[in-house]
């Protein structure tokens, strides 16, 4: 998968002029052209912009004639598809919203629906979701019916609270219940596509909102179907990780209370930058009954302060029986990644056991001749999730 700024490049630009070459070969294609040269030098968003103005500079008769131009290029362009959909959705929303139309308006959300399947206009529905909310929320509950998996998606996806790259809409932080009408139409849905999309939504609304969360996937797990339970856990993940009880007790998990724990122990007092700890512990039913355990581990990373802020990690979910030992062991690596700064000086690591917190673990971060150069991560895959 090629990194963020590799996805919209000068190639990417050279094939939207094509296309709308082919089916408008008296627009000015300058600009668009032009734009091409200066993208290695633009962030991803920024190049996205650029090819809009070019796009917006090359069909510039209003929204009407852009839609039907995008439209030709969608049954005759045999490359108009991919990353060159990101900027053409793009433009639509601007010049919609710029039309000042309710026509203009409503002809957009259905091009943006013709379109998603191309690539995604998860990001422009944006634009026209802080136009108008109410209009654009009351058409997107109807895409919740569509025959198409891509149009499903766009409805949960393109709603989210906090869409990865996404543009924040004000009323929909202010108000995440307002999409939980949606989510609860697609909840079953067929596609597990679909149903990633909504259970990512549902973890983004529990960022305000845990208890409406909680509520609602309790609501969902009264009339499930096979694949509900996995859409909550997904959905809860967020809450797990934090140990909000809601979540956990809804999820079955069992407070740790007879548990005996013997760690988190760390194999040595100091790691440099690039290299790793590894931590390991026992943990013992001491009780009655079995005990469900969801078991993560916290990285206490040291901050420019001198302050300490958490990192909740995954570790598993266990069913231990009365009497039952299980260990764990993880190696945590403290390589370089462009997300992450490192400060050297003590750390500590601590398991997460049913929401609620262990011990600590210390350890001493230096920095090393092992630090090398900091990795590139990868952005998200937008388009299948």
């Amino acid at each position: 998968m090629p990194f963020a700024d590799e996805m919209i490049n000068q190639g990417t630009a050279e094939r939207l002029a094509k296309a709308i070459e082919t089916v408008a070969p008296g627009a000015s294609l300058d600009q668009l052209r032009e734009a091409s040269g200066s993208l290695p030098q633009l962030a991803l968003r920024e190049r996205v912009d650029a090819l809009r103005a070019g796009l917006l500079a090359a069909v510039d008769g209003g929204y009407f004639e852009l839609a039907a131009v995008v439209r030709a290029a969608r049954a005759a362009a045999p490359d108009f598809s991919g990353w060159i959909i990101w900027p053409v959705t793009s433009a639509v929303a601007a010049s919609a919203v710029a039309e000042a139309s309710d026509a203009a308006f409503d002809d957009a959300m259905d091009l943006l629906a013709e379109l998603t399947g191309l690539l995604t206009s998860e990001f422009a529905i944006r634009t026209l979701l802080q136009h108008d909310t109410d209009r654009a929320l009351a058409r997107i509950a109807t895409w919740t019916d569509s025959d198409d998996e891509h149009i499903r998606r766009l409805a949960s996806e393109g709603t989210r609270p906090y869409l990865p790259w996404g543009v924040r809409v004000g009323e929909l932080t202010r108000h995440p219940g307002r999409t939980l009408p949606i989510l609860s139409a697609l909840y079953r849905d067929p596609s597990e596509y679909v149903r990633r999309s909504v259970a990512n939504h549902l973890n983004d609304l529990s960022r305000e909102q845990p208890e409406l969360v909680v509520q609602t996937a309790a609501g969902w797990l009264t009339d499930p179907d096979e694949h509900t339970k996995w859409v909550v856990r997904h959905g809860l993940r967020t809450l797990v990780k934090r140990g909000d009880p809601g979540a956990l007790a809804l999820l079955g998990f069992s407070a740790p209370d007879a548990l005996e724990i013997d760690g988190p122990h760390v194999d040595r007092d100091t790691v440099a930058v690039g290299e790793a700890i590894e931590l390991h512990a026992t943990i013992r039913n001491g009780g009655t009954e079995a005990a469900r355990l969801a078991i993560d581990y916290i990285v206490h990373h040291r901050k420019a302060t001198g302050a300490q802020t958490p990192k909740v990690f995954k570790l598993s979910a266990v069913t231990l029986e009365p009497g039952e030992e299980i260990s764990v062991r993880r190696s945590h690596s403290f390589r370089l990644i462009t997300t992450r700064r490192y400060y050297p000086g003590l750390h500590e690591i601590s398991l997460q056991i049913s929401g609620v917190e262990t011990g600590r673990a210390q350890f001493q971060l230096t920095t090393g001749a092992s630090e090398g150069r900091a990795e590139r991560r990868p952005q998200e895959d937008r388009v299948v999730p």
